[in-house]
């Protein structure tokens, strides 16, 4: 994590604004999409639990994107799938243990591991990780100088 506290505070903020908003866009597309008659009101949702999972990014992706910035992109994407789906399983098991119910189940889908990933969401993950490399550098640019 680089930069001081209220900037690493800014970006945890970011990511976890972005994650939740990418996750109430998907389900409500998917949700549309999956719904008969089709649900044109594109009703989407996320849980609490989100946020600081995805602003967890500043923490874990952040250091790793650093890392690997040298790495064909397609080795950094492949990469991406990996950590998303050990960070998914982790927090799922977690959170499970925590309260009782994790706040996704994948068990209806058709290729799962427990529940906790769906596999068929590599390609999803594969995309969604390089993006965060352009938002990673993106934050890192655009800090406010207010906070440097």
């Amino acid at each position: 994590m680089k930069g001081p506290p209220a900037e690493i505070a800014l970006r945890f903020v970011c990511y976890g604004l972005l994650g939740w908003g990418a996750e109430v866009l998907w389900t409500a597309v998917a949700n549309a999409w999956e719904v008969r008659p089709v649900d044109l009101r594109l009703r989407g949702f996320s849980s609490l639990w989100m946020f600081p999972i995805y602003g967890a990014c500043v923490a874990l992706f952040e250091p790793a994107h650093d890392a690997l910035r040298r790495a064909p992109w397609w080795v950094r994407a492949l990469i991406w799938i990996a950590a998303i789906w050990a960070v998914e399983y982790a927090t799922s098991w977690g959170i499970e243990r925590l309260v009782g119910r994790p706040p996704w189940d994948y068990s209806g889908a058709r290729w799962h591991l427990h529940g906790r990933i769906n596999w068929g969401y590599a390609p999803l993950w594969f995309g969604f990780g390089l993006f965060l490399e352009r938002v990673h550098d993106a934050l890192l640019r655009g800090a406010p100088a207010a906070i440097r």
